[in-house]
């Protein structure tokens, strides 16, 4: 499970140039929306770029548990997303 370190606001309130931290590294939020909606809970998606490589992730949640659902994936090549297991996070 992902360790949330600290959080600067609510996870659904992140909008787009904020800062979002993988293992220590700054994240920028491009832009956050809705999955899909199971009626009782939302699932939203998170997209970050990290500008010192260059690299796209996903946030992936659950509204209504974060801390249990949180998972990040990686873009690799033009639209696969794999999943990684980072140590922290934190915004």
């Amino acid at each position: 499970m992902i360790k949330i370190e600290k959080q600067s606001k609510p996870l659904g309130e992140l909008k787009e140039k904020d800062s979002f931290f993988i293992n220590g590294s700054e994240m920028k939020v491009d832009k956050q929306y809705l999955f899909q909606d199971h009626k009782k809970m939302k699932e939203m998606i998170i997209e970050v770029f990290n500008p010192a490589n260059e690299r796209e992730y996903q946030i992936r949640y659950f509204d209504d548990q974060i801390e249990s659902s949180i998972e990040i994936y990686e873009l690799q090549g033009d639209i696969q997303y794999v999943k990684r297991e980072p140590k922290t996070v934190s915004w």
